[in-house]
């Protein structure tokens, strides 16, 4: 029996449709990109999540009758965690180029079972520890081309809080998955997230931009999906682990080269070896030992081979 014989391989729907998930994920990328050129950060990032928000609570108009202390409490907390690392994420862009951006974004691939392990006490499986391993060594790839070392700025910092945000993020989703109504939980953590970011537009100095039809339309569009990614977080993450989840997130900076290649962009030799390490990382994540029962029937068999064969 071969070693590949002795692995089943298995992507639960909610696993997939986060995949789906992440594939549109990456193509915001350009529109952000596009946005920050039209307003400041906080500001774009308020508009975007009050529009999610309301996007989602005209659907749960009915359900939010019901929210308790705890989804209140744990929609608060994620949306704090969403604002700050949305917004600086998106602050952190107007001053480092995007490949830099996308490299540091992506220490919260290790960040995520780093705080689950200190905070939840989960330790992550074999499997997705060497498919986390994986992945970021193709997202380093994937986002330095360069090869130059990083010399740590102001816009460098400030964008390696924001991943600390994301990592937060996944891991309050998941700390909550099963214990709250999702969608009573998603309306409150969008509107904090809306609401913090408008809030931290004073002390950043920021003023409210002129009316652009292109900013509108953007921030009206990136709240939407917004909405629907913050739904289906919260669903898939009650049985997708934050591991794995985290993996297949990695695949977003893969799906924004692509459509940066449609663009008009090109995607050097070197960045399509890092994507097809963030491939390989997604894959080997979702390998799981076959039951002991069945390892055990296996290495039962290899024994009464060799006899037979004595």
């Amino acid at each position: 029996m071969s070693f590949l014989s002795r692995y089943q391989f298995s992507v639960k729907p909610q696993e997939a449709l986060l995949i789906v998930i992440t594939m549109f994920w990456g193509g915001t990328f350009l529109a952000v990109q596009y946005a920050v050129t039209l307003s400041d950060p906080f500001f774009f990032v308020g508009l975007r999540f009050a529009t999610a928000a309301m996007a989602v609570g005209l659907l749960s108009l009915r359900s939010l009758r019901g929210l308790t202390r705890l989804e209140l409490k744990a929609g608060v907390m994620i949306g704090i965690a969403i604002a700050f690392g949305y917004s600086l994420q998106t602050w952190g862009l107007q001053s480092i180029s995007s490949s830099k951006s996308a490299f540091i974004t992506a220490m919260y691939v290790p960040l995520v079972p780093l705080l689950q392990w200190l905070c939840l006490g989960r330790m992550p499986g074999l499997m997705s520890c060497v498919g986390i391993l994986l992945a970021f060594i193709g997202l380093v790839l994937l986002a330095g081309p360069d090869g130059n070392l990083l010399a740590l700025g102001a816009g460098e910092i400030i964008t390696l809080a924001g991943a600390l945000a994301i990592a937060a993020e996944i891991i309050l989703i998941s700390a909550w998955a099963g214990k709250v109504d999702v969608r009573r939980v998603t309306v409150v953590q969008l509107a904090t997230a809306s609401l913090v970011a408008f809030t931290m537009m004073i002390p950043a100095g920021e003023s409210v931009p002129s009316f652009s039809p292109g900013l509108l339309v953007v921030a009206l569009g990136l709240g939407i999906f917004s909405a629907i990614i913050q739904v289906v977080m919260n669903w898939a993450q009650r049985s997708v682990s934050p591991t794995r989840a985290t993996v297949i997130y990695t695949g977003e900076p893969v799906w924004a080269g692509i459509f940066g290649r449609m663009a008009g962009e090109r995607l050097p030799v070197l960045a399509l070896l890092g994507a097809a390490f963030i491939i390989a990382g997604v894959l080997v994540s979702e390998l799981k030992f076959k039951k002991k029962k069945a390892l055990a029937q296996v290495a039962q068999d290899a024994e009464n081979k060799c006899t037979a064969q004595e």
